[in-house]
């Protein structure tokens, strides 16, 4: 029995990736076409993954509304054929994931499964190469944000937990709740939450299955921001942009570490090999190239100001937006200091009627009003 299901498996495998190695041939060419192509004969499959660049940022958007953006299988493939495309990318050092619609994504759809008639479909969806939603079986090569709105269930939850950094709309609800139809967690779920908020947080979500609000998962750290209902692609797309204007040499080495740390490595010692041995001489020369800015910026007699100021995202975006950022800055330390200034007047009165009253109550007593002795 054993040996059949291994060569069953190994049939699908097989199978799986000469469809895949076809596909993202036949799909690469037009993924990152910006103009809307013209419309599709009834033979060309449906773009149910859309992908654009908003000046260097990719833009990847789950595009099944009608079925709450559940992937099937012909999804998962477009998907991973857009992830493929971003890392090649070269002019592209952030992507932002979302879901077109009311919600992001609503996991695996089921529907795929029953209506089909071949019991194999079971082990082709388990065994697919790169994941069952996608490339959630893989480590992505340069960060990836995601944009939560609306449902991010079962599947879902987990291409969202393949992302570095989640921004979650606080009407969205996150859970797995395929545990209530017996479906099992196939795509990295049960690896990358643990590492992410404990291994006591993850098994109560995987579990219990019970739906997560906002709230609750940026405080276990499930998410990184939540933010009003309707702007989670905006303020996706605001951090991704953040992210784009740091120097990526060095931000994609912090990245690899901490992913190594995470999950290849079992010691301390090793972990800090691994990070000294990601340095590149590039990196090096882009550390240089820093600190030679740096000492032209910031003299000795300037450094507090950057030291002290806190800095908001917002001042890494547009120079419109830092500059009303810094006025709004002017604005606060003068207030400040007005207030200072107002407190040291009323110490300083304070300090003087203190003074005035003993000299006060020396000239009121009268010699003559000492207490009678009797």
């Amino acid at each position: 029995m054993l040996r059949k299901f291994g060569k069953l498996v190994a049939q699908q495998v097989g199978q799986q990736a000469r469809f895949t190695t076809a596909h993202r041939t036949f799909s690469s060419t037009k993924a990152l076409q910006k103009d809307p192509a013209p419309q599709e004969s009834e033979s060309s499959p449906p773009k149910n993954i859309l992908m654009e660049k908003d000046k260097n940022i990719t833009l990847i958007g789950i595009n099944r509304p009608q079925q709450r953006n559940a992937i099937d299988s012909l999804t998962a493939s477009q998907l991973c054929d857009a992830f493929a495309n971003f890392e090649a990318d070269d002019t592209s050092p952030v992507a932002v994931l979302y879901g077109v619609g009311g919600s992001f994504c609503s996991g695996f759809d089921i529907l795929e499964i029953s209506t089909d008639e071949k019991e194999e479909i079971s082990v082709d969806i388990l065994m697919r190469p790169e994941g069952s939603v996608g490339p959630t079986r893989r480590q992505i090569k340069k960060p990836v944000v995601c944009g939560i709105n609306g449902y991010c269930i079962a599947n879902g939850l987990e291409l969202a937990l393949m992302c570095d950094l989640r921004v979650m709309e606080e009407s969205a609800v996150l859970g797995f709740f395929n545990r209530r139809f017996g479906v099992p967690m196939l795509d990295a779920g049960t690896i990358r939450l643990p590492a992410m908020i404990g291994l006591s947080r993850a098994l109560d979500l995987i579990l219990t299955g019970r739906p997560v609000g906002s709230q609750e998962a940026h405080d276990i750290g499930l998410v990184n921001r939540i933010v009003p209902t309707g702007t989670a692609l905006g303020n996706a797309l605001e951090l991704a942009t953040c992210l784009a204007k740091f120097p990526q040499r060095a931000l994609i080495h912090d990245r690899n570490s901490v992913y190594s740390s995470t999950f290849e490595t079992s010691t301390f010692h090793q972990a800090v090999q691994n990070e000294v041995m990601f340095t590149s001489r590039e990196i090096i020369e882009d550390m240089q190239n820093g600190i030679k800015w740096f000492n032209q910026t910031f003299k000795p007699d300037t450094t507090h100001s950057w030291l002290k100021r806190d800095r908001s995202m917002a001042d890494w975006d547009d120079e419109e937006v830092a500059e009303a950022a810094a006025q709004k800055e002017k604005l606060r330390q003068e207030q400040e200091a007005a207030l200072a200034e107002a407190e040291k007047q009323k110490s300083q009165k304070k300090s003087k009627k203190a003074e005035e009253k003993p000299a006060e109550s020396a000239d009121s007593k009268d010699p003559e009003d000492k207490p009678k002795q009797k």
